[in-house]
């Protein structure tokens, strides 16, 4: 099973958690696990990112292609299942309007196609008015988790060098 991150799981490493000038492992363990396999993004989080013209942009930039997927013929079903399902469930029109427009769709989508799970800081909610990854994902059964839940899962270690 893969990983695909959430622009807020980026964007908030960056600004809080792990920046680049303090905590420099993070980032480079999500590039190590993007060489095996394992963390990914989709290209629509990848526009998100390239856009707010900041380190993290610049990160994504170089990092290219390989890191944001760009959804090919497996996708397209579940496409149609992530908005069957969202179509479904009582949301307000302008939320399911926003929510069909924006990277989250393809994100969830992605990760319906090629059985990942999806990492996001957001959490559930009942309300009607927007439309939260984890609501999708629990109703389509796909893993929902949180980038800490994940970094543990894979034993992700990030350790003072000692000095010699």
């Amino acid at each position: 099973m893969g990983y695909l991150l959430d622009a807020n799981v980026m964007i908030a490493a960056q600004n809080l958690h792990y920046g680049f000038d303090f905590c420099p492992g993070f980032w480079d363990w999500l590039l190590v696990a993007n060489e095996a396999g394992q963390v990914f993004s989709v290209e629509k989080v990848g526009d998100e990112v390239l856009g707010l013209g900041d380190e993290l942009s610049d990160w994504a930039s170089e990092v290219g292609g390989g890191f944001f997927l760009r959804p090919d013929a497996s996708v397209f079903p579940a496409m149609g299942e992530v908005s069957g399902w969202v179509n479904g469930q009582g949301y307000e029109p302008s939320a399911v309007s926003t929510f069909l427009q924006n990277a989250d769709y393809y994100l969830v989508a992605q990760a319906r196609a090629g059985d990942h799970a999806v990492v996001t800081h957001e959490v559930p909610s009942g309300s009607t008015r927007k439309i939260k990854i984890p609501n999708v994902c629990i109703g389509l059964g796909i893993k929902c988790m949180t980038p800490f839940q994940m970094l543990r899962v894979e034993g992700a270690r990030f350790v003072l060098e000692t000095a010699s």
